[in-house]
């Protein structure tokens, strides 16, 4: 079985808390995440939209580009306008020859609002959940039609945060919708991650290796404080320097064959928790638990060809 290791920017430089990022380059952050072992990065804000840009550092970095988020808001907005904000994004990524596109929901969402506390996330009702799962089967398939699939996120403070609405999302929807497995997003949630990889490993086509500190999570006043809150508390790291079991978790999907791409992202503070340091912790201990699963991580990161 072969698997890849990319990492998330968003340990360099954070999208949604400004004031948890560092002053570092793309170029620097690629040079860093490559340094630890990473051959893949998935897309951040200081990346280039313009294939012909981004590919040179791409290529100079050794590294290429494994996913991205985007924001879709098909809960509540037209398939129309998501596909017409998602066009730009396809061809990129076609270009450059990403693996996937990275939906994540934020139509409802509090989790960009530290404003809003955990315990008033939104929540379909079961027509709502079954309305929107189809939407997104749509939306997936036709995302696909145009070259480039889809991996649907589960997202703390999102309206598929716990593992039952997981469950709900994934009975509702089709083939057409692959999914992302967060490890950590899941744990936050409370729900069970080897038991989401038994139900639901046939769909399963990226995976974020996010390990959580539970110590912090356990501590959190839900009724009070946000999901950013939370992130610059310190609820995200690496694996190896969190709760999850890894080794676990990795020879769970290692039983049912998956192969692709293994992505940390973790979110913290880089002033206490420096991102090179970070990322070496992390690869050192997917390298163990990889090759303990029996799995082959390539090493090559720009194609060739």
């Amino acid at each position: 079985m072969k698997a890849k290791l990319g990492i998330s920017p968003i340990a360099w430089w954070n999208d949604d808390l400004a004031e948890l990022s560092d002053d570092v380059s793309l170029e620097e952050c690629l040079a860093q995440s490559r340094s630890a072992g990473f051959t893949g990065m998935e897309m951040g804000r200081r990346f280039p939209s313009d294939p012909k840009i981004m590919l040179p550092i791409l290529k100079e970095a050794d590294v290429t580009l494994c996913g991205g988020w985007f924001s879709g808001t098909l809960v509540d907005e037209d398939m129309a306008r998501n596909k017409d904000r998602i066009q730009p994004m396809i061809d990129l990524f076609k270009a450059v020859n990403a693996p996937c596109i990275v939906y994540g929901e934020v139509g409802r969402s509090i989790q960009g609002d530290r404003s809003k506390p955990l315990a008033t996330k939104p929540r379909l009702s079961d027509d709502e959940m079954k309305a929107y799962a189809r939407r997104l089967t749509q939306f997936g398939e036709w995302c696909a039609e145009q070259g480039m699939p889809l991996s649907y996120h589960h997202h703390m403070a999102a309206v598929v945060e716990t593992e039952p609405e997981l469950d709900a999302f994934m009975r509702h929807s089709g083939e057409g919708i692959p999914l992302l497995l967060d490890a950590g997003h899941l744990a936050f949630a409370g729900g069970d991650v080897l038991r989401a990889i038994d139900n639901h490993h046939r769909r399963i086509n990226h995976v974020h290796v996010k390990d959580v500190r539970m110590e912090v999570i356990e501590k959190l006043d839900r009724q009070k404080q946000s999901f950013l809150d939370a992130v610059a508390l310190g609820a995200f790291t690496v694996p190896g320097d969190g709760s999850l079991d890894f080794g676990a978790i990795v020879e769970r999907l290692a039983n049912y064959g998956h192969e692709g791409w293994f992505v940390v992202e973790a979110e913290q503070d880089p002033r206490k928790n420096p991102p090179l340091r970070m990322a070496q912790v992390g690869y050192k201990e997917l390298m163990r638990v990889m090759t303990a699963a029996g799995y082959t991580v390539e090493t090559q990161g720009f194609p060739n060809a």
